[in-house]
C-alpha cells in the first residue's frame, strides 16, 4: 500500500516549492550561524544537550546525562534545579530585574505590565499562599483561568514549592474540568469569577462550582476577581473558597525555591485520546526546562531587545512551553492577550503588534487562514515594521498560507519558522534555524539539533525519501515521562508500533530529496480511498490554493465501493459567491493539484468551521456530521452554534 506523499503529483508539488535562503544579515547576526551544529549534535547528542543544560541554573549538578531504558528516559540524573528560579530568580539578580517580563492586555482593553522583579514578588507571595493552604511538594493543583497574568503566576508558584500544576483550558466544560481534577486527585483549584471572550464574560466560577460537585479531593478554591461589575452572581462557599487578592494582601514577599530532582514532576497536561478518555501527559523538570529553553532561544533567535508574542492560550502545551517556561527562562519580554483576534475589529492582533512593537510573532495556521479570509487590508492598515521573525504552530501549514503570512504580515522580509512538535514531546522537534536553514513554504524543514527522526513504513522500514509515518528514534530531553496513572496506556500508545524502542508520533510525513520534512497530518486523518492513502492535509492544501477559498477542512465518510469518500467543508473569501459552479471548479482544481483519486465527492460551503478557542479545527465533529452521527461534546468550541448550523446545512444538502 502506498504511503502518504508517495504519489508523483504530490512529490512534484513539494519539491518544486520556492526556497528562501537566509539573508546575509541573518547569516551574520543570528544566534546560530554555523551549519555544522547539526553534524556536531548528531555525533554527540548527549553532549549537545549537556551544553544547553549548563546555561541554566542548577542547585546540584547531574551525575549522568541520560539513562535510557526503553521506553523510559531519565535526563540529567541526580541534578537538582527549580523551574521558577530559572524563570525568575536568576534574572532578578541582574539588570534584567527591571525589564518587562509580561505585557498583558485584556480583551476589554485593560492593560498591565509586570517587570521580572514584579513577577518574582507576586510568584513568591502566591507560593506562600499555597503553602498556607496546606499545599506541599508533590500535591496536584488544578488551574482553570482565562489568559491573565495570574495564570502564569499560579504555574510558577506551584513550580516554586514543588506542587504539580494541571492547567485546564478555560473553554472546557464542567464535566471536562471534573474529569481532569479527579484523574489527578487535585487538592486545590485556582479559578476566576470570569474571563472575557468576544465581548462576553465567561462564568468560570459557576462552571467550577458545577465541576466540584463531583470532585471530593479539592479542599480549597482560590478565586481571581476578573469582572469589574457583577453581570452574574459569584457564589463563595464559606471555608472552601478564597478571594485571590485578599490572600495576597498578607502573604510574605519571599519564598525560597524548592530543590527539585531533574525527574520530579513539573506538570500534568491532559490531551485528547483516541479512546475518548483524556490522557494526563506527565512532564518532569530538568529535561523539559532544557528543551524549552534551547528551542526558544534558537528557533526564534531570541535576542535581549525582542518583544515576543505567542498567541496560544496557556491551557494548551504551546502556552506552557512558549508563553511561560521557554521565554521566561530566556529573560524575554512576553506579550499576553486575553481575547479573540477579531474583537472588536479584525485588526486586533495587528493593533497589538503595532502598539507594543512586537518583533517575534508565533501563531497557528488556522489563524493565518482566518486572516487571509478577512483580507490583507486589515494588517495593511497597521505598522508591522517591528516584526523580524514569524512562527507557525499547531498543524501543518499549507504553502499558500505560508506565503500570505510571509508577504502580508512579514512584509516579505521576515523568516517564517514552521514548527512541529506535540503535547507529548514537550518542545519543538522539527523546525528551521533562521540563520542557517533554507525555508520552504509548507515544510517544517529539519529536526532540531540533537533530535533524531525518520520516516518509516507501517512495518518499520526506514524511508530515505518519500512518505510514511514519522518516528523519533532516540530520546530527547522534554519527552513525556508517562500518562498519569496509566503506564500501560503510555507504552501501548507511543512505543508499541515497533519493537525497537522507537516513539510513534501518530503523524504522517514526507522527506524530500534535500532531507526536509513535510508534515501531512495525523495518521487517523489519512483517508483510504479505493486502496489509495490520501492525506486530508493534501486535499485541504489543494482547496486553499484556489483563489476563492479562505479555509477548508476535509474528512472521510464511509463508501460502499471505495471504502471512504472525501467530504470537504469550504469557507470562501469575502465577496465570493458560492454555488454549484464553484463547487465543480473546486473539484477539478483538486484533480489538477493531486489527481482524480483525490476529487472530493461532496463539498459543503460553510460560513465558518467549528474551532476551539485556540483556533484548532475540530475535524472529529465534521466527521460526525459527514457520517450522520450524533454530535459529541461541543463545549470546547469558540462558537458551539457553528457545528449545529453546519449539521443542518449538511443534512439539507443530502436531502
Amino acid at each position: 500500500m502506498s504511503q502518504p506523499g508517495d504519489r508523483p503529483e504530490i512529490n512534484a508539488l513539494l519539491t518544486e516549492a520556492r526556497v528562501f535562503e537566509p539573508t546575509n544579515d541573518w547569516k551574520t547576526h543570528a544566534r546560530v550561524t554555523d551549519p555544522g551544529v547539526y553534524e556536531h549534535a548528531a555525533e554527540d547528542p548527549e553532549g549537545f544537550w549537556e551544553d544547553r543544560a549548563r546555561e541554566l541554573e542548577w542547585m546540584r549538578p547531574w551525575t549522568q546525562v541520560l539513562d535510557w531504558q526503553p521506553p523510559h528516559a531519565k535526563w540529567f540524573v541526580g541534578g537538582q534545579l527549580n523551574a521558577s528560579a530559572n524563570c525568575l530568580d536568576r534574572h532578578v539578580r541582574t539588570a534584567r530585574r527591571n525589564t518587562a517580563a509580561l505585557i498583558w492586555e485584556g480583551e476589554p482593553g485593560d492593560r498591565r505590565t509586570l517587570t521580572y522583579f514584579d513577577l518574582y514578588r507576586q510568584v513568591c507571595q502566591f507560593a506562600n499562599v499555597l503553602k498556607g493552604l496546606g499545599i506541599r511538594k508533590g500535591d496536584r493543583v488544578a488551574i482553570y483561568l482565562p489568559l491573565i497574568p495570574e495564570l502564569a503566576i499560579a504555574m510558577l508558584a506551584c513550580a516554586r514549592i514543588g506542587a504539580v500544576h494541571s492547567v485546564v483550558f478555560g473553554g472546557f466544560s464542567a464535566e471536562a474540568l471534573r474529569d481532569r481534577i479527579n484523574d489527578s486527585q487535585c487538592a486545590l483549584l485556582i479559578t476566576a469569577d470570569g474571563g472575557f471572550r468576544r465581548g462576553q464574560l465567561v462564568p468560570l466560577k459557576q462552571t467550577s462550582d458545577e465541576a466540584l460537585q463531583g470532585a471530593p479531593s479539592v479542599r480549597n478554591v482560590i478565586v481571581v476577581k476578573r469582572q469589574a461589575g457583577e453581570p452574574f452572581p459569584v457564589h463563595i462557599k464559606e471555608g472552601r473558597d478564597h478571594w485571590y487578592h485578599r490572600l495576597m494582601q498578607d502573604a510574605a514577599l519571599d519564598c525560597a525555591p524548592e530543590p527539585m530532582d531533574s525527574e520530579d514532576m513539573l506538570y500534568i497536561l491532559y490531551t485528547s485520546g483516541t479512546t475518548g478518555k483524556p490522557k494526563g501527559i506527565v512532564h518532569t523538570t530538568g529535561g523539559y526546562l532544557v528543551g524549552t529553553y534551547a528551542t526558544t532561544r534558537w528557533v526564534f533567535d531570541l535576542q535581549d531587545t525582542d518583544v515576543y508574542w505567542c498567541t496560544a492560550d496557556i491551557g494548551w502545551v504551546t502556552g506552557h512551553s512558549y508563553v511561560v517556561y521557554g521565554p521566561l527562562q530566556n529573560g524575554a519580554t512576553v506579550v499576553m492577550y486575553e481575547g479573540a483576534p477579531d474583537w472588536p475589529n479584525k485588526d486586533r492582533f495587528w493593533d497589538i503588534v503595532e502598539r507594543y512593537g512586537v518583533t517575534v510573532f508565533y501563531t497557528a495556521p488556522t489563524a493565518i487562514r482566518a486572516f487571509m479570509k478577512w483580507g490583507a487590508e486589515w494588517p495593511a492598515g497597521r505598522d508591522l515594521s517591528s516584526l523580524r521573525l514569524l512562527g507557525s504552530v499547531g498543524e501543518p501549514i499549507n504553502p499558500e498560507a505560508w506565503m500570505w503570512y510571509h508577504e502580508h504580515i512579514g512584509g516579505a522580509r521576515c523568516p517564517v519558522v514552521d514548527t512541529w512538535w506535540q503535547t507529548e514531546t514537550g518542545h519543538i522537534l522539527i523546525a528551521p534555524l533562521p540563520g542557517i536553514t533554507p525555508l520552504k513554504p509548507g515544510s517544517a524543514t529539519k529536526p532540531f539539533p540533537g533530535i533524531t527522526a525518520e520516516i518509516r513504513t507501517g512495518a518499520g522500514v526506514p524511508v530515505e525519501h518519500g512518505g510514511g509515518l514519522l518516528a523519533l528514534t532516540k530520546p530527547w530531553p522534554g519527552m513525556l515521562r508517562g500518562i498519569y496513572g496509566d503506564p500501560e496506556r503510555f507504552v501501548k500508545t507511543y512505543f508499541s508500533r515497533w519493537d525497537d524502542g522507537v516513539y510513534f508520533t501518530g503523524d504522517g510525513a514526507r522527506r524530500d530529496a534535500q532531507g526536509d520534512y513535510w508534515l501531512l497530518g495525523r495518521v487517523d486523518d489519512v483517508l483510504n480511498v479505493a486502496g489509495h492513502r490520501i492525506g486530508t492535509m493534501e486535499v485541504e492544501s489543494a482547496l486553499v490554493d484556489h483563489p476563492s477559498v479562505a479555509e477548508a477542512a476535509v474528512v472521510g465518510r464511509a463508501h460502499d465501493i471505495k471504502g471512504q469518500s472525501i467530504a470537504a467543508f469550504v469557507t470562501v473569501k469575502e465577496g465570493i459567491k458560492a454555488g454549484a459552479g464553484l463547487m465543480d471548479e473546486l473539484k477539478e482544481h483538486v484533480v489538477r493539484k493531486i489527481g482524480a483519486i483525490a476529487r472530493p465527492d461532496q463539498i459543503l460551503f460553510a460560513a465558518d468551521l467549528p474551532k476551539t478557542r485556540s483556533g484548532k479545527i475540530m475535524r472529529r465533529l465534521l466527521r460526525d456530521i459527514a457520517e450522520g452521527k450524533a454530535l459529541g461534546d461541543t463545549t470546547t468550541l469558540a462558537d458551539p452554534n457553528v457545528v449545529r448550523r453546519l449539521k443542518d446545512e449538511y443534512e439539507a444538502d443530502e436531502s
